[in-house]
């Protein structure tokens, strides 16, 4: 089985790493995580994988006089790693036209919604105040918009009567670390074909 390398773009704690990560080393995922690099430099993401024994590492975005050097860097990184495909996970910036084009169609994203629905920020929280049945979580290409790629996968979670934005971003949550994966092992089996604004599953 091929062995590809995946580079991991996270701001926080990490979850879906870890789900990555776990399903690489069960061998759901034909690949394993290169490198991990964080915005935030009290990230456990950044624990997470240096506990893995995966480099990892902060770049620092006010050490840079633009948003293309910082990308740059981050690009640089992720191609010294040998990396395919980028996943952003919990990845609090939107990827600017440096990365875009160094891995056009090869950045990845999930959402904790049912996209194009509460795009953004605190997605669950606006679901909730909304007052939708059921809402989800999206994985999707990365284009120049916010969250606004075509959608690879989707997974539903009713929104129950006693839901909190908090109990109700934990089912979501969960659904996350199951389709995450799901989508880059598609990818990396080459199954995901973009046609327009929509994902052919081959």
């Amino acid at each position: 089985m091929p062995h590809h390398r995946i580079g991991v773009l996270a701001s926080g704690r990490g979850s879906n790493l870890q789900a990555i990560m776990d399903s690489c080393s069960g061998g759901t995922i034909p690949g394993q995580v290169a490198v991990v690099i964080s915005d935030n430099p009290g990230a456990y993401a950044l624990q997470r994988a240096k506990d893995a024994n995966i480099p990892a590492f902060c770049v620092d975005p006010s050490g840079f006089n633009t948003k293309e050097d910082y990308e740059e860097k981050i690009s640089n990184l992720l191609k010294e790693y040998g990396v395919q495909l980028v996943c952003l996970a919990g990845y609090m910036r939107l990827v600017g036209p440096v990365m875009l084009k160094e891995f056009a169609n090869r950045i990845i994203n999930i959402h904790p919604a049912l996209l194009p629905a509460f795009p953004g920020l605190h997605a669950q929280e606006q679901a909730w105040n909304y007052g939708v049945k059921y809402s989800g979580c999206t994985v999707h290409f990365v284009d120049e918009g916010m969250d606004t790629g075509p959608i690879i996968l989707q997974s539903v979670v009713p929104v129950m009567q006693d839901d909190t934005p908090a109990s109700l971003a934990e089912r979501i949550l969960e659904q996350e670390h199951i389709i995450y994966p799901e989508a880059v092992r598609l990818f990396l089996e080459g199954r995901l074909r973009i046609k327009g604004r929509k994902v052919e599953i081959l």
